[in-house]
């Protein structure tokens, strides 16, 4: 569903900390006079005599080969058109950041003050030595064609204008996958193109590489179709102009098999659908607004194939499905270009996957169960962690058999690994639990709904479809801070504890039920309701809610008590467990328990290990357990040692099933070679640790903490493991960002919890 992005947060996410979205990060230790010594002068000088005397040791001494520059005059920025330099700048870095989250790929953006192309072709070539590939962008039609062209001539780097030739092969992967869907050949087809400008003719150059006949297409722009009687018409125009008795668009999807729009909004009637030919396919890719809404083609037809460029609707055209991953394979190979043979092998690796079982871990992210190739599912989804092993082992292999390779990949499975590794396969953890969420948002309670930070992050929610909000607190208080903080929260529910008090009378009277025997009375239950925590809890515990987020305000345990009186723990379970998902730059690793138990005893640890194995499930990963201790395999006496070893025996005991390894010391649960050369047996070599049990709250506490401080990992939670119902209890001081996260997780925990 489509994302409302509203102008002060824009801003604020690219103004908070550090200005911008890219940091410059050192890949090797420079914490001593001989590291400094090493980098810079005088030993820098070994390396620069050796790429002196072969300038191909620039690959191996140097980032060169993993170094894309993005590159742009600003001209033809989104659908801002010629902005300038300076204001194309946030993309370019933007784009940077794709590069890297998607495919490892290293991005330097260049915004270049230069409109000759001659001019800029030169300066763009002059940056040949500093670069593996170029990615082009936003420079407007028809120069880009010029230049582009140009560069990849006297270039020995691979160059593209994504603008151009994204587009077209994510399309083209769809185009080659709806017309099997609808058993039309390709050569035998009637296209027709609405625009003119880069990408239009990228695509329709592209289609004709794939099978589609010249003299089958017919291209309009704003003055209909372009024919070739029409007065000063350039090249590029030229060459898709028709001499058929056609002249608006029209006349031209009469009898048309496929239409592919890369023009403006709202331009395309269904009247216009309907005199399309049986079994139409419309790839509307105007955005933010397609030529025709999704939801009035469908319905003018039910024969018709659709897609946009929106994520809302199925067979979204996105060129996140081609460029990180076309450039990965280009640059691992070392190739000299981006030639249409790799082209071609990208569309061709994107078609194919889409005709693959959907893993669960998609299916799962995306809302739908039952996810397979057909007319609603034509390309895969952007968060399908098999791209990168699909397509960049594909266009590496295209490179290599079509001559542009300067290095050869013999070990593919090896190279799947290095893949994988490279951009730590589960780093989109919290991508995926988002977008599983926005499919079936839930009713979530905010107990501090008094607080400026949740209701900023509420109207996110809300903004994003991922959770409906149901606010905790009095009203005037909180339309106060709403009113001075500019919100807009209109719709979302307020509830007030001490203004219902039948509501107050009836929760209490249930909490006296559970807890009479536990020394509470009717009038201290009654009381107790008043507590916004016990108020939330008994929401959700009653079915008037789905799920409780509170924490932000008040310490832990204050907090989760109300829940564990009100709702309780699950069946069999004797006691409740926090995880911290610590998102690093190796992937997700998951630290239990860091809230809940101060000092478990070796038979309580076991019971935290089978919730915590539960907690890393319900994310689609597959826990491999390191029990950590001071100690390794009994090197060290003590308390927590014997405590540990015990508690790892009992565990596999208990869960055969599981990958358990322990007791042992962080460094070692987390090195594989230290483990291969002192201790062969471990159950984690080849199995690498992402699940780690501290022995007492103590530690693990202070572990997630430094972590997160000093070395810059992203803490998401803690996520309460046991409850019978969901509730999330945020971090003291939490951010923004943090509730949402939370609340995300509490929502895919509600939808799990309605599967049961």
């Amino acid at each position: 569903m489509a994302i409302k992005i509203r102008k002060e947060d824009a801003l604020n996410y690219h103004v908070q900390g550090k200005p911008g979205k890219i940091e410059v990060v050192p890949t090797k230790p420079l914490s001593s006079q001989l590291d400094l010594a090493l980098a810079y002068s005088p030993g820098v000088a070994e390396p620069c005599k050796e790429i002196e005397r072969d300038k191909e040791n620039v690959y191996k001494y140097t980032a060169k080969g993993n170094l894309v520059a993005v590159i742009s005059n600003g001209t033809a920025v989104l659908g801002l058109g010629d902005i300038g330099p300076e204001a194309s700048k946030p993309v370019m870095e933007g784009k940077g950041v794709l590069f890297k989250k998607f495919a490892g790929i290293d991005v330097f953006d260049i915004e270049i003050d230069e409109k000759d192309p001659k001019k800029l072709i030169q300066i763009i070539k002059s940056l040949e030595p500093t670069f593996g590939g170029v990615n082009l962008e936003d420079i407007k039609a028809p120069e880009c064609f010029e230049i582009e062209q140009t560069l990849k001539k006297e270039m020995k780097i691979p160059v593209m204008h994504d603008d151009q030739h994204g587009t077209a092969i994510i399309s083209g992967a769809a185009l080659l996958n709806a017309l099997e869907v609808v058993d039309k050949k390709i050569e035998d087809i009637k296209l027709v193109v609405n625009g003119a400008g880069a990408s239009a003719v990228s695509c329709t150059r592209f289609y004709m590489i794939l099978g589609v006949r010249k003299e089958n297409i017919v291209m309009c722009d704003k003055e209909g179709a372009i024919r070739i009687d029409r007065e000063h018409l350039d090249d590029i125009k030229r060459e898709f102009a028709t001499d058929r008795d056609i002249h608006t668009l029209t006349d031209a999807l009469d009898g048309a098999d496929v239409f592919l729009g890369l023009s403006a909004g709202n331009i395309v009637s269904p009247e216009q659908i309907k005199k399309m030919a049986p079994n139409p396919i419309v790839f509307a890719l105007a955005n933010p607004d397609p030529e025709i809404a999704y939801d009035l083609a469908m319905a003018s037809r039910e024969d018709l194939i659709m897609a946009t460029g929106r994520s809302d609707y199925p067979n979204q055209v996105n060129n996140v499905l081609g460029f990180p991953y076309i450039f990965r394979g280009a640059l691992d190979v070392r190739a000299t270009s981006i030639n249409e043979a790799m082209k071609l092998a990208a569309a061709k690796a994107i078609a194919a996957l889409a005709k693959e079982p959907v893993p669960e871990i998609v299916n799962k992210a995306y809302g739908d169960a039952k996810m397979s190739f057909g007319k609603f599912y034509l390309i895969p989804k952007p968060f399908d962690p098999r791209l990168i092993t699909t397509i960049a082992p594909a266009v590496a292999k295209a490179a290599m058999e079509s001559g542009v390779a300067k290095t050869v990949i013999t070990d593919w499975e090896a190279y799947n690994l290095e893949l994988q590794e490279r951009i730590g396969i589960d780093q989109r953890l919290m991508l995926r639990v988002i977008t599983r969420a926005r499919k079936d948002p839930k009713r979530v309670v905010f107990a501090e709904a008094d607080n400026v930070k949740i209701l900023k992050a509420v109207q996110l929610l809300r903004d994003e479809k991922v959770a409906i909000p149901i606010l905790l607190g009095n009203k005037q208080k909180i339309n106060q801070i709403i009113e001075e903080n500019n919100l807009d929260l209109s719709g979302v529910s307020i509830v007030d504890p001490y203004e219902d008090e039948e509501r107050l009378k009836h929760y209490g009277g249930i909490l006296f039920e559970k807890r009479k025997r536990k020394g509470l009375t009717p009038k201290e239950c009654y009381r107790l309701m008043r507590d916004r925590n016990y108020f939330g809890s008994m929401m959700v515990e009653l079915g008037e809610a789905d799920a409780l987020i509170s924490g932000l305000t008040k310490d832990y345990p204050k907090t989760i008590l109300p829940a564990l009186h009100v709702i309780g723990v699950k069946k069999g379970i004797d006691r409740v467990a926090g995880m911290y998902i610590m998102n690093t730059d190796r992937g997700p690793y998951f630290f239990s328990d860091t809230t809940v138990n101060v000092d478990p005893t070796a038979e309580q640890l076991v019971e935290i290990i089978g919730l915590t194995a539960n907690g890393v499930r319900f994310f689609d990963i597959d826990p491999k357990v390191a029990i950590l201790s001071y100690s390794n395999f009994g090197s060290a006496k003590g308390s927590v040692a014997t405590k540990t070893a015990k508690a790892a025996a009992l565990a596999k005991e208990k869960y055969p099933e599981l990958t358990i390894e322990g007791e042992m010391q962080a460094n070692v649960a987390l090195n594989e070679e230290i483990q291969i050369e002192n201790y062969p047996f471990s159950a984690l070599i080849g199995n690498k640790a992402n699940t780690l049990i501290f022995p007492d709250l103590s530690s693990g506490n202070i572990a997630y903490k430094l972590l997160s401080e000093l070395g810059h990992a992203e803490a998401i939670g803690p996520v309460l493991l046991g409850m019978n119902k969901p509730v999330h209890i945020l971090q003291l001081g939490s951010s923004i960002r943090e509730i949402v996260n939370m609340v995300a997780i509490a929502v895919v925990d509600a939808q799990t919890q309605d599967q049961l």
